[in-house]
């Protein structure tokens, strides 16, 4: 890999103007000497064409022409790409100058890893909450055990070479474009371990402006989906009972008391002390409580 090896940055976008400006301005702020290009790709929205530059640093504007959500305009961004480097940022984060060097830089001692990452900070109305790893190295043992909330989408960094290899695209069929980046980190930890920088390096906005956070239909789809295709996941005594108490609550936040007794039952023998799966219990006789235990965790730099 060059020194300076160039980087294409793909930022999916959904009618957030204001957020995406901030964010495309912050990828074309970065203190890092090699060449960057911004693939915004609109996903459900029209095109805003006022966003194209050109010359030094440009940013160039697609249309999602693939499978609808997240994961299809990511690899819409991916195979547009040109660059020696892909990264993701969401359009409502905000990198930090030297975010990209740092990570370039990381990721050229390990020749061998597919991807990098970075710790967050988590923007939650007036609090910020610093999330760290604790480790320069991500494994996949780590990984089937938590999802590691710090390794956010869009401090992803990968080689295109394994995108368009042995790693492969995100995976568009996992429903609601939720877990993809649980899906993908696993798959390149399984290859070899993701090389992390323990530094908060991007801005992650929780609000009104995450479209993610309380759609419980996909999040229970697509935590049940985790638990068929990870077999790995689903033998792993903690990593079964974390999607089992998740699920659980989403059920609980949907009114729907027996679903929810049922899967929270069956996290706690999985796993008698799953947090998520006590709290599951009581929030099923009172669904709107749910919204409560969402606010308390966000405001820490937390998810259920």
């Amino acid at each position: 890999m060059n020194k300076y090896p160039s980087v294409s940055v793909v930022i999916p976008a959904h009618q957030r103007p204001v957020e995406l400006r901030r964010a495309i301005d912050a990828v074309r702020a970065q203190q890092y000497e090699g060449s960057i290009n911004t693939i915004v790709v609109f996903d459900r929205a029209e095109p805003d064409e006022t966003l194209r530059r050109d010359g030094e640093r440009p940013v160039e504007i697609l249309r999602n022409e693939r499978t609808p959500g997240l994961a299809g305009a990511r690899n819409t961004g991916i195979l547009a790409s040109g660059g020696e480097l892909v990264a993701f940022c969401d359009d409502d984060d905000v990198w930090m100058p030297d975010k990209l060097a740092a990570q370039v830089k990381a990721l050229a001692r390990f020749p061998d890893a597919p991807m990098a990452t970075t710790a967050i900070q988590v923007d939650y109305g007036d609090r910020s909450t610093v999330r760290l790893a604790g480790t320069e190295t991500v494994t996949h043992e780590m990984l089937l055990g938590s999802r590691m909330s710090m390794l956010h989408s869009s401090n992803f960094l990968f080689r295109r070479a394994a995108l368009m290899g042995e790693l492969g695209l995100i995976d568009e069929e996992i429903p609601g474009s939720q877990n993809e980046d649980w899906d993908i980190l696993l798959r390149s930890s399984a290859l070899h371990p993701i090389v992390h920088t323990d530094q908060p390096l991007v801005r992650v906005l929780w609000g009104k402006t995450s479209y993610f956070s309380r759609r419980w239909d996909t999040k229970i789809a697509s935590s049940i989906w985790m638990l068929e295709n990870h077999p790995d996941v689903a033998a792993h005594r903690v990593g079964a009972s974390r999607l089992q108490g998740q699920i659980a609550f989403g059920y609980a936040s949907e009114g729907k008391r027996d679903k929810a007794w049922s899967w929270a039952r069956r996290a706690l023998r999985t796993n008698p002390g799953q947090w998520r799966a006590w709290v599951a219990i009581p929030v099923a006789i009172v669904p709107r409580s749910g919204d409560l235990v969402l606010n308390v965790l966000h405001r820490w730099g937390r998810g259920i």
